[in-house]
């Protein structure tokens, strides 16, 4: 019989590990499809799904955020909640569908999330962290179990909160290095992490950093400096699939490709999703793509308002007419 590490996937990455963090209404299965084609992370995360909602009668209208393709692999579900006995039974589901392993978000600062003792509010509830890590894991047929979060609630208690998930033996955990109370206000503080690799080294816990991180040059200079096994890259995605890819630069990534990327995203988001989501969710990545050259302020207002991606197509082909331009060819 076949003996599953449990640490899975994450012990046979090669550090440092470059992930993709999981941003609601961002990193969609759509949009993660388009950044492992472009330039794959080492670890993709679904968007954060309600583990109580994936045990209720509503449980269909969520599947849409579990949806993923084999090009995304290694591949993460990400749940919050605070019961764990539902924790325990979204865990045997994320089995069933195949994922990779399974991360907990206690971190979200949101207060619609906070207010119901999840998300970020489990940092003022330790025991209830650590017992629903233990019952995701009863689910979790072997499946690693991570854990993402911050550095504190209102204030920085990175130690005390880390000990506690140590206890847990998650097999990963990524620190957002900022407070609860410091949303995303002010700068992260990476200087925080020196006594978290400390104590993790007595561990098989994966520790990941994430917080402001401009590209990989700027990730590869705050591993070197921490000592932290891997970061998690987030706002940097933002228009710019090509981010994990070490030959692709944004001086380099030139307008044609810029503008057919937009359409292909488009396009895939239909099909994906085909208005199980509403198309007004591209328009964030839309306008993201639209910068950086000449023309971009108008492209970004004309994309404000489509609603299909045939709508973005005739949008951008009335661009390129306008701008008199040969190259591009709309796929």
């Amino acid at each position: 019989m076949t003996t599953i590490s449990k640490n899975g996937f994450w012990g046979k990455l090669k550090k440092p590990i470059y992930a993709m963090a999981p941003m609601a209404d961002v990193t969609d299965a759509a949009y993660r499809y388009i950044i492992a084609k472009y330039g794959k992370p080492d670890v993709q995360f679904t968007e954060f799904t309600s583990a109580d909602g994936l045990c209720s009668a509503g449980k269909d209208n969520l599947m849409k955020y579990l949806l993923y393709d084999e090009i995304e692999r290694p591949i993460v579900v990400q749940l919050f909640g605070n019961n764990p006995e539902n924790f325990l039974k979204a865990a045997e589901l994320a089995l069933e569908l195949g994922f990779d392993g399974i991360d907990l978000n206690m971190g979200c600062p949101v207060k619609d999330v906070v207010k119901t003792g999840s998300g970020a509010a489990l940092i003022n509830n330790p025991e209830l962290a650590k017992e629903i890590i233990k019952s995701t894991k009863a689910g979790a047929g072997g499946l690693p179990v991570s854990v993402k979060t911050r550095i504190g609630f209102n204030s920085i208690a990175i130690e005390e909160w880390v000990n506690h998930l140590l206890d847990a033996e998650p097999a990963a955990i990524t620190l957002h290095l900022r407070t609860k109370k410091e949303m995303s206000l002010v700068e992260a503080h990476w200087e925080t992490l020196d006594s978290v690799v400390h104590l993790a080294k007595r561990t098989d816990t994966l520790i990941l950093a994430n917080g402001d991180l401009k590209d990989l040059n700027h990730a590869d200079e705050m591993i070197a400096k921490t000592g932290v096994d891997g970061v998690m890259m987030a706002r940097a995605i933002y228009g710019y699939p090509w981010l994990f890819d070490r030959s692709r630069t944004k001086e380099n990534i030139t307008v044609e490709e810029r503008l057919n990327i937009m359409v292909e995203h488009s396009v895939l988001y239909e099909k994906v999703f085909d208005k199980k989501k509403n198309f007004a969710v591209m328009i964030k990545h839309l306008r993201a793509y639209a910068s950086g050259f000449d023309g971009a302020k108008e492209l970004r207002v004309m994309m404000e308002h489509v609603d299909n991606s045939d709508d973005v197509k005739a949008k951008i082909n009335d661009f390129v007419t306008c701008r008199k331009s040969t190259s591009l060819s709309i796929s």
